[in-house]
């Protein structure tokens, strides 16, 4: 059913006249005419019935013209929500970050509900290589991440900073003397990692086997504070980015430069080839403008 020949209808009985129907809808007589019967020869009966210069609704009429007030109301409120959502007074956006970098994009989500506060942002935190899953199956919008990610993942990425990695030790006068460390250097090592689920850890474990060791792995843990605390502890050492050991405590813990090529990286990603929506789009444009300096990465 076309909703165009459905609002002429509910139109004409209204104005109980074809040409004032017309007028209000700005097109022409013939047209509504037309129109019409395409309706009824659509439904197969007679809506309306002339007597004289008025206009009666059959049984069938008053059935359709009743459902169709509800109909155009339902339409009209659907344009609404649409008109909405372009415009970005409304939505959602599905946003996956790890637990570490929750600090690193308090500003832009601060930036982003203040530029569009009707859009609810439900942002769940995982490991790097849970929240890449759940953007390919769609249960994200889309996430930000340690990059880069797997060649084989159908993933657009969007670099925006980089950071490097420091050697967090408890502040003793042996690790005072020393202002960085190579990564070989951590042989003899108890090592406190993040585990599995997190880019930085995949990233680490292949950097130790270039280097020629397999890491004395003492601890594994998906949260930066309490890697901290075992440090301090003196259960042994982590890699941890710079810019989480500068919330550390300076007193207890020191953090030494790793020697290295390796640094965290972090960006978005979100599904290649995949509907990205307005909300997801907005985000992107809004991390690119409080990074201006990222790369730009693929046009959305």
């Amino acid at each position: 059913m076309d909703v165009r020949a459905l609002r002429y209808f509910v139109e004409v009985v209204r104005q109980q006249s074809f040409t004032r129907a017309a007028e209000q809808l700005y097109v022409t007589q013939p047209t509504i005419s037309k129109m019409l019967r395409q309706l009824e020869d659509e439904l197969g009966c007679t809506l309306l019935m002339r007597e004289g210069r008025k206009l009666h609704l059959t049984d069938t009429g008053q059935a359709v013209y009743q459902r169709g007030l509800t109909i155009l109301q339902e339409f009209k409120q659907l344009e609404a929500e649409i008109s909405d959502l372009n415009e970005l007074k409304t939505g959602e956006l599905r946003l996956g970050i790890p637990p570490m970098v929750g600090m690193q994009i308090a500003g832009s989500i601060s930036a982003f509900r203040q530029r569009y506060p009707g859009v609810e942002l439900k942002i769940s935190e995982f490991g790097g290589l849970t929240v890449q899953q759940a953007v390919l199956s769609g249960s994200l919008d889309i996430a930000m991440t340690a990059l880069p990610v797997a060649d084989d993942l159908q993933l657009n990425a969007l670099p925006l900073m980089s950071h490097p990695l420091c050697v967090l030790v408890p502040r003793t006068e042996a690790w005072l003397r020393r202002t960085h460390l190579k990564l070989s250097e951590l042989a003899g090592q108890p090592i406190l990692i993040y585990n599995e689920e997190f880019s930085l850890n995949r990233q680490l474990m292949r950097a130790f086997q270039a280097s020629g060791f397999t890491p004395q792995i003492a601890v594994r843990s998906g949260q930066w504070d309490f890697l901290a605390a075992m440090v301090q502890a003196g259960m042994g050492v982590a890699i941890l980015p710079e810019p989480i050991c500068q919330r550390l405590d300076k007193s207890q813990l020191l953090w030494l430069p790793l020697e290295s090529d390796l640094v965290w990286k972090l960006g978005l990603i979100w599904r290649e080839g995949s509907y990205l929506s307005r909300s997801a789009q907005a985000w992107i444009a809004c991390c690119r403008e409080f990074w201006p300096d990222s790369t730009p990465g693929l046009a959305v």
